[in-house]
């Protein structure tokens, strides 16, 4: 561990001399991408320097030790204590920093919603679980922007996709992927009996327009007259859009807005999204054969959370958990699920790294 640490503060000096060289700063592209290669290394070097520092101090109070003043060796002895204490700390700290981290954490994500077994119950659930995210994404100061929606009648949606931009975005929201089950009596039914629905959430890092190339030919994008709810004009213009990926047959519609830009861009990013995922899943897919992921197989066919109105209970199957505290969870308060999944993952990853 230590020849690492020393590797990478090495690396980050060389960074600090390179981001201050004229010639790289002129270079707006790889001036950006070696300051983030270096912010990403940072909080690794000040706590490596510091665990440096007090390594020194620990063999100067040892040293102490073997001095013949008595008052000299009773306070080196008494401050051993606090030192040997802040010394496992760091190295605990190091360890989890030097974790392989995933590349995406930081990205934006893309969130698509969608209402699977349960009619208009899944729907309105639909609504309530982009209610939550959207909370939860106030609370960490992310933005929200829908890029795609069908709404339903009754206020709920058959589908909903949303961008959400913020610093850890999805590092925070990649444990979300999966089937949703919610428990409760609907409003229509006259027995007082239970139902119970499913929602679909798959969580996406957001694309960068220079990792997912476009070609023109690539695509067939057909525009059409939006329907369903909308503003004054939205239902006269042909302001709909449907983009194909020809090589994979991957269709993204787009009609919130009333301008046709508008919707290409947002079909554009939503298909971006979905090709990287797909690059990604292909990539790692002979991983997966050989070991379980780390929160699940990662098949977003499986049931990974419960939502129980009777009993005020939330389930995270995968952890174990639950929370009798529903309310508080449908207004965004999911950071005790999440912080148990990542404790979860950074166990495994302590495990696997030996």
């Amino acid at each position: 561990m230590l020849d690492r640490l020393t590797e990478i503060e090495r690396r980050y000096e060389e960074l600090e001399r390179l981001v201050a060289d004229p010639a790289i700063i002129a270079n707006r592209r790889e001036f950006a991408k070696l300051a983030k290669e270096r912010a990403q290394l940072e909080e690794t070097v000040v706590r490596w320097r510091e665990r440096q520092r007090v390594a020194r101090d620990l063999d100067e109070h040892r040293e102490v030790l073997r001095e013949r003043d008595a008052e000299l060796r009773e306070l080196a002895r008494s401050e051993l204590p606090a030192l040997e204490a802040r010394l496992a700390a760091l190295d605990a700290t190091l360890k989890h920093l030097l974790l392989p981290k995933d590349p995406n954490d930081e990205r934006n994500t893309v969130l698509e919603i969608r209402a699977g077994t349960g009619g208009d119950e899944a729907s309105l659930f639909a609504a309530e679980l982009f209610r939550m995210y959207s909370r939860y994404a106030e609370r960490h100061g992310w933005r929200v922007e829908v890029l795609s929606s069908s709404p339903t009648g009754l206020g709920g949606f058959k589908e909903v996709i949303a961008l959400v931009q913020g610093k850890g975005a999805f590092s925070r929201l990649k444990f979300e992927g999966g089937v949703h089950r919610v428990q409760r009596v609907p409003v229509t039914e006259t027995q007082g009996r239970i139902h119970t629905s499913a929602v679909t959430v798959a969580v996406l890092p957001e694309a960068e327009d220079v990792e997912v190339e476009l070609a023109d030919k690539d695509l067939r994008i057909d525009v059409y007259r939006s329907s369903g709810p909308g503003g004054q004009s939205v239902n006269t213009t042909d302001s709909a859009v449907r983009v194909t990926h020809l090589p994979t047959g991957l269709v993204v519609t787009c009609q919130d807005e009333k301008s046709q830009h508008k919707n290409k861009s947002k079909a554009l990013k939503i298909l971006r999204a979905r090709l990287l995922e797909r690059a990604r899943s292909e990539q790692q897919s002979e991983i997966a054969a050989n070991r379980k992921a780390m929160v699940g197989s990662g098949d977003r066919s499986e049931k990974i959370r419960t939502y129980n109105f009777p009993q005020s209970r939330v389930t995270d199957h995968r952890v174990n958990l639950t929370l009798h505290t529903l309310d508080r969870v449908l207004d965004g308060d999911i950071d005790p699920i999440v912080d148990a999944l990542v404790v979860r993952q950074q166990a495994e990853a302590l495990a696997a790294a030996g």
